[in-house]
């Protein structure tokens, strides 16, 4: 994969702000962190050379300076709210998150339920995290918010809420999705810490829309592509084009509220802090760009991309049509279709030829191999097959899986589990291939190179089921599909 984006270059950059910000206040910075701390796959994708870890490598070069507050909505736990890419709530992605950033050594403050409602789920999730030794605060909404600046800067207002105690200069506030009340709680630890005699500061730190790339660039119509159903949309930030003649991009949500931040913030602090939505930005990821082509080429095909899944979500009820319609305006605003993919017309080509579902996949080397459904195995267990013997330098013709196995599966399958199907799917296929990799060192051979489809890009002619498109992510394979129906 040609390389983009200067991660050591991005990481160095980004600590050196975060502290260089912080220094400006009473030794109190508030960091709204959005995205995501780990995983953060979009970025890998439309930044070839971006660390998906990267923002933990940055917290990690904090660490003694450093905490961090977790925010989660109550409404998300009430309704038990998905994170997307990984197929989890985001109570449980929450508590992931926390295990993971224990065990790299950094400090856990707290989880503050926000919009907190009486909902019961809510209040179950709070008695979980307080068995579990954790210090849960529960914050309700913001009297007055958003127009009643003397109600919202009150004891009423922000005060209403308990304070959060902490001990050390940067204090990170961050969440497992958004909308989940990271701003509101930034700002009322502003409010109590005046209170308390000292003048704390605000900052935020968003990867995406990236405020020095220009509106239309790629990389930042792909962030719009990943929101549309949000209905986030990149904007010119006008505020700071006035007040210095200079463009940069921000989203319309931080435009239309930030009137509100800045009075919420002149009228705690007693002074203007900040002129403009990307003055109160900490992001460095525009200055870590090396080649501008790749990272162009890889924005549009992460929108073609976006252009699939949100078709899927509307075949599958998950997602409107005009979300669907917005990314794929997106998609030709760029010039792009969805042949530009170029697993799509193999795939399309091996399913016209053979009346069946089929897949492509590219490989590292560009090599695009094609599997279909045949009569005793699915074609994503077939390309992965297929994949890995090319990889392993095996011919084709030995089969990995020997027939009689195949048939004692099929056999399990149909008489004892009363399975409809007839055929060996992708987790069966694996399974029964690291059965024979014990005994069959060929077979052994081919699954060491599983590890090499990371990163590889394939397409499915039809919608495949979660199971398989979750090992398909396991693997690292950025998986799409047609917007039809396998039956």
């Amino acid at each position: 994969m040609k390389l983009g984006f200067d991660n050591a270059l991005y990481a160095k950059k980004q600590t050196e702000y975060i502290l260089q910000r912080a220094k400006k206040f009473d030794n109190k910075l508030y960091l709204e962190f959005g995205g995501k701390l780990f995983d953060d796959l979009h970025a890998a994708r439309v930044l070839p050379g971006f660390d998906a870890n990267v923002k933990t490598k940055i917290l990690c070069n904090l660490k003694d300076k450093m905490e961090i507050i977790f925010c989660i909505g109550a409404p998300d736990i009430e309704k038990n709210k998905i994170r997307s890419d990984f197929g989890i709530t985001y109570g449980n992605e929450l508590l992931r998150l926390m295990r993971n950033l224990r065990e790299l050594g950094l400090l856990i403050n707290s989880v503050v339920i926000t919009q907190y409602k009486e909902q019961p789920a809510a209040d179950i999730f709070r008695k979980q995290l307080e068995r579990m030794g954790e210090k849960v605060y529960i914050h309700k909404l913001t009297k007055g918010y958003p127009n009643d600046i003397d109600t919202i800067v009150s004891d009423e207002g922000y005060g209403a809420n308990p304070y959060i105690e902490t001990t050390r200069p940067v204090v990170v506030v961050t969440a497992p999705g958004p909308s989940s009340g990271k701003l509101a709680t930034c700002l009322g630890q502003l409010y109590h810490e005046y209170k308390r005699g000292i003048k704390a500061g605000y900052a935020k730190y968003e990867t995406f829309p990236v405020w020095n790339l220009p509106l239309k660039h790629p990389v930042n119509i792909a962030y719009e592509a990943a929101t549309a159903d949000l209905n986030d949309r990149n904007m010119i930030d006008y505020f700071h084009l006035e007040q210095y003649g200079a463009s940069t991009v921000n989203y319309n949500r931080d435009l239309e509220i930030f009137p509100v931040v800045k009075s919420i913030i002149s009228r705690i602090l007693g002074e203007e802090l900040y002129k403009s939505p990307t003055d109160m930005g900490v992001n460095m990821v525009g200055y870590a760009i090396k080649d501008d082509a790749i990272v162009q080429e890889a924005a549009k095909q992460e929108i073609i991309r976006r252009y699939f899944k949100t078709y899927n979500e509307y075949k599958n009820g998950t997602a409107d049509l005009d979300t669907a319609h917005r990314v794929e305006i997106l998609m030709k605003e760029i010039g792009c279709t969805p042949t530009d993919r170029k697993t799509v017309t193999p795939a399309l080509e091996k399913a016209k030829a053979y009346g069946c579902p089929a897949i492509a996949i590219e490989l590292p080397d560009g090599t695009i191999l094609t599997s279909r459904d045949k009569n005793n195995l699915y074609a994503p267990a077939g390309v992965i097959m297929n994949a890995i013997k090319y990889l392993a330098g095996i011919d084709d013709s030995i089969n990995l899986i020997a027939p009689n196995a195949i048939e004692a599966i099929l056999k399990l399958k149909k008489e004892n589990l009363k399975a409809k199907s007839n055929k060996i799917n992708l987790e069966e296929a694996l399974i029964a291939l690291s059965f024979s990799a014990a005994t069959n060192p060929t077979v052994e051979k081919a699954l060491e190179k599983l590890n090499m489809l990371a990163g590889c890009e394939a397409h499915s002619t039809v919608m495949l089921p979660e199971s398989s498109l979750t090992i398909f992510r396991r693997l690292g394979i950025n998986i799409t599909c047609e917007p039809v129906f396998a039956f």
